[in-house]
């Protein structure tokens, strides 16, 4: 009934005017927002001039990007291409990662932080730094215009006072900023604060605007509305649908008075869709496309009334390079200027894009030292002006949570607490301990001095039990219990994050044990030993991400000379008798690297070695190859075909070819085949390929927020044995 009176009487409201004046208001809704792309195309092929914009939320940053010049055609592109999901999450590139935090900080799922030793919940699941940088190199084209009403088209949106909540009109400054201040969406996206006032998602206090519009004098007011409807009561299930709807009590309200102000309402079907569906937006965009229908007749009348049109230029963003002839720094108190230009490896009078200073930015964000970084660039007299404008991280501390299962550590759960800035304002302590079947726990303390040396200390204790080959003169493996006890003193250098070149010192305890090799059931001790040595290693880590990476390579090289231990000779290799301890050195090395072809496509391939120079005395630190674990410790090697310890001597080589194939996202089909060789000396003349090992494997693997989750089998032409591998979540 209504449409219908729409159709008779607007007519007549649209012939009393010469050239109606179109504003236009998109409310916000999240992903539903995809809808406003739909009717956006349609009043584009309909010939509607529309002559002033405004929305909240996502129908700001549609919005935003329609006044600023970008045709509904390139809007929907940008958001067809983008990972909305990844982006607000914000997720970091590895690369940017510092190498302590890609070392020793990639296994938990759930990150806490502890202010005055209390643990908290963060303000949102993201800082939403990526959404300021998408933004910022998007709205590029129009980084001039700090007067919204100067835009192509005229535009406006709106945010919330977190302090008051009171609704703020946003029509200059920074478009990029306004627009993520709009689309805060509370407990998503951290607020953001501008001109000193901390705002946050604008749906709060005004998501359907139309009174604003309104306030313009427009002679016409269309309003596309994509939330939802309160939900009943057999819908109410949950505390967090009990939560939903009391937040949307006032919003509908409000907004339902908005409506009545509309000429033109438009309404699209999505109610089977929520503000989190990113992965249906084609399907959005189409149900916008087809809302649009009711309205066509009165749509085409005005089309036709508004003869003296403005030919709309579209705009497009060409990645260029700009010089940046001043820097301006505002909001540091505790970082000097030089600690944060140099994170930013930025100074006046370099040429960037605008790709670059995201990349930048991210690389300070990654710092974890500050809360917020809101930068702006306005053209200059030879260039551009960055004026940056940080928040700095009054939290050191967190509290974070991971989970794990295999089949030789069996349940863990791990808990990291991570500290910066105890000692010194570049000292970082990180300490894991493992409640499980197995008691664990790894301490990390390390001052990062960058290219120039670095210093760390390092405690660790590690246990499990397993069935140990000591001697293949043995007919059954051993059940040993293991038990390692380790400390570290380190000096390294560390190049872009990704490379460390070290030396130091080591101090172990080792202890194995069995209760079953002797009939009686007494304990057999095979070592109860401290050992100290000396050491170097050089880690080169490109990969893009740590669990199935798609491109990089690692190295990890070590040398270790053993110079001293009080090893009793009665606990010598009991197969043997061997007595006393000589000196001895071990070095290993693994390099790997991951390419990937025809987009689902990933190969990966590694080559390993290990070999001892001198006499070992014992067996203790023979080389043990086979299992799969990624957490193994000392000389545990992993090969698939064969269980954990099952080739064991002085020197070992490994290669490994692994294909990866994705066949939707996130989820992996591999096919693995290793083939090694283990001996006193495996690189003894015309012995190289002498009694080669092989093993080959399948495995179906989900990358979740947990973690990995796999699952392999694994065989060899060698023997009969078949194993049937599990992991769940991160490796610890």
């Amino acid at each position: 009934m209504k449409k219908l009176l729409l159709t008779l009487i607007l007519p007549l409201l649209i012939y009393g005017q010469e050239q109606p004046k179109v504003g236009l208001v998109l409310s916000g809704g999240g992903a539903k927002g995809f809808a406003h792309i739909g009717v956006l195309k349609e009043l584009d092929n309909l010939g509607i001039q529309i002559d002033y914009i405004g929305g909240t939320s996502m129908g700001a940053i549609i919005g935003g990007m329609y006044a600023s010049g970008y045709s509904p055609e390139q809007i929907e592109r940008i958001i067809t291409d983008i990972d909305f999901l990844s982006v607000i999450q914000d997720n970091i590139s590895r690369e940017d990662k510092s190498y302590f935090e890609k070392a020793f900080l990639e296994k938990t799922a759930v990150s806490l932080p502890i202010k005055n030793g209390s643990i908290g919940l963060p303000l949102g699941l993201s800082k939403g730094q990526n959404v300021l940088n998408f933004l910022t190199e998007l709205l590029a084209p129009v980084d001039a215009v700090d007067d919204f009403s100067k835009l192509p088209i005229p535009f406006f949106c709106v945010a919330t006072d977190t302090e008051t909540g009171e609704e703020v009109v946003l029509e200059k400054g920074s478009l990029p900023l306004a627009l993520r201040a709009s689309a805060s969406f509370p407990s998503l996206l951290n607020p953001v604060e501008v001109e000193n006032r901390l705002l946050m998602d604008g749906g709060v206090a005004n998501n359907f605007p139309v009174d604003r519009m309104q306030e313009k004098g427009l002679d016409i007011i269309i309003g596309v509305n994509v939330q939802g409807t309160l939900l009943k009561r057999e819908e109410l299930s949950s505390v967090a649908s009990l939560l939903s709807q009391i937040v949307n009590f006032q919003m509908y309200k409000k907004s339902a008075k908005q409506v009545k102000r509309l000429d033109i309402h438009i309404h699209p079907n999505i109610n089977e869709y929520t503000v989190v569906s990113f992965d249906k937006k084609g399907e959005i965009v189409n149900e916008g496309v087809k809302s649009v229908k009711p309205y066509l007749k009165v749509l085409k009348e005005l089309a036709k009334r508004q003869v003296n049109k403005k030919v709309r230029k579209e705009i497009t963003y060409k990645e260029k390079q700009f010089l940046i002839d001043r820097i301006i720094l505002k909001g540091n108190k505790y970082y000097t200027q030089d600690y944060i230009l140099g994170k930013l490896r930025l100074k006046e009078g370099d040429s960037v894009s605008y790709r670059d200073i995201s990349k930048k930015v991210n690389t300070l964000t990654a710092s974890k030292n500050f809360q917020r970084i809101d930068y702006t660039l306005k053209k200059s007299f030879k260039g551009k002006k960055l004026e940056v404008v940080v928040k700095e991280n009054d939290i050191k501390s967190f509290l974070s949570l991971g989970v794990h299962y295999d089949l030789l550590y069996k349940t863990g759960v791990l808990l990291n607490y991570n500290q910066k800035k105890i000692l010194s304002s570049n000292d970082e302590i990180s300490l894991d301990v493992v409640v499980g079947d197995d008691i664990r726990y790894d301490f990390q303390y390390f001052i990062d001095n960058g290219f120039l040396l670095s210093y760390g200390v390092s405690s660790r204790f590690n246990s499990f039990e397993t069935d140990v080959l000591f001697n293949e003169n043995n007919l059954n493996k051993i059940n040993v219990d293991y038990r390692d006890f380790t400390n570290r003193i380190f000096g390294q250098t560390i190049l872009n994050k990704r490379t460390a070149f070290g030396i130091g010192l080591e101090f172990k305890n080792l202890k194995i044990s069995s209760d079953t090799f002797l009939t009686n059931n007494e304990e057999t001790v095979f070592d109860s030993s401290n050992y100290v040595s000396s050491f170097a290693f050089l880690n080169i880590d490109t990969y893009n991400k740590s669990m199935f990476p798609t491109k990089g390579f690692l190295v990890n090289a070590n040398f270790k000379w053993f110079m001293w231990s009080n090893r009793d000779n009665s606990l010598n290799d009991f197969a043997n008798g061997s007595v006393g301890f000589n000196q001895y050195s071990q070095v290993d090395a693994l390099f790997s690297f991951a390419k990937t072809f025809w987009e689902k496509f990933t190969f990966l391939n590694s080559y390993q070695f290990g070999a001892t120079l001198g006499e070992e005395d014992s067996e203790i630190f023979d080389y043990r190859v086979g299992g799969y674990n990624q957490n193994y410790i000392n000389n545990f090697i992993p090969f698939y075909g064969y269980d954990i310890s099952s080739l064991t001597d002085q020197s070992f080589l490994k290669s490994e070819f692994h294909l990866r194939y994705q066949p939707f996202k996130k989820n992996y089909i591999s096919f693995i085949a290793n083939y090694g060789r283990v001996a006193k000396n495996v690189f003894r003349r015309g012995e190289l390929l002498k009694d080669t090992k092989s093993g080959y494997g399948v495995g179906y693997g989900l990358e979740t927020i947990i973690g990995p989750i796999e699952l392999k089998y694994t065989w060899s032409p060698d023997h009969n044995d078949k194993f049937l591998l599990f992991n769940l979540g991160f490796w610890f």
